[in-house]
């Protein structure tokens, strides 16, 4: 029998993470971006700056899971 924690393997669990831990985190640091912008007084190209070069990195998970997805992989 294979271990589990609530009923779930250890894979699915880390999947779960992974997905939502993962995408949870990605929101909370468009919120801090924001946030940053607003303190700045960045007005709405410097926003718009902060956002693209902060989001750059988020961008590759995202692409990463909606490429699985079209795959079914």
């Amino acid at each position: 029998m294979q271990p589990t924690v609530f009923g779930y393997t250890e894979g699915q669990v880390a999947q779960f993470g992974l997905t939502f831990g993962v995408g949870a985190f990605i929101l909370y640091m468009l919120f801090i971006v924001l946030n940053l912008a607003l303190e700045a007084k960045a007005g709405k190209f410097g926003t718009f700056i902060l956002f693209l070069v902060l989001s750059l990195g988020m961008l590759g998970f995202v692409a990463k899971n909606v490429i699985q997805w079209v795959l079914g992989i």
